[in-house]
């Protein structure tokens, strides 16, 4: 059985993927309590679980479920700390989209 494609987005495509597990590389701009914001080309609402352990300003990959509301539920959160070229992450981004057909099915 293949594993589940994770495409990654940004802010710019959450509405494009709702009810889809994607995976999103931002900046923690805020805390609290069981959810946090990050800045990823956009500010994007995250609901935490228990084993999410965020850093504010320090940059963090999500893998997570995009809910009608185009919040987050977090499955998943890895602390990438705080050297992270946001260029290249954008130019990641940007190439995912654009060349999908390999990085994850449109059906």
């Amino acid at each position: 059985m293949a594993a589940e494609a994770t495409p990654r987005i940004n802010a710019r495509y959450l509405e494009s993927f709702t009810n889809s597990i994607v995976r999103i590389l931002g900046r923690v701009t805020s805390l609290r309590g069981d959810s946090a914001t990050i800045d990823a080309n956009g500010s994007i609402q995250v609901h935490l679980n228990r084993d999410a352990h965020l850093t504010l300003n320090n940059a963090v990959e999500i893998i997570g479920k995009v809910q009608p509301d185009l919040s987050v539920k977090v499955f998943q959160a890895m602390d990438f700390g705080q050297n992270i070229d946001f260029n290249a992450v954008e130019a990641v981004v940007d190439a995912t989209h654009r060349y999908k057909e390999i990085f994850y099915n449109t059906d």
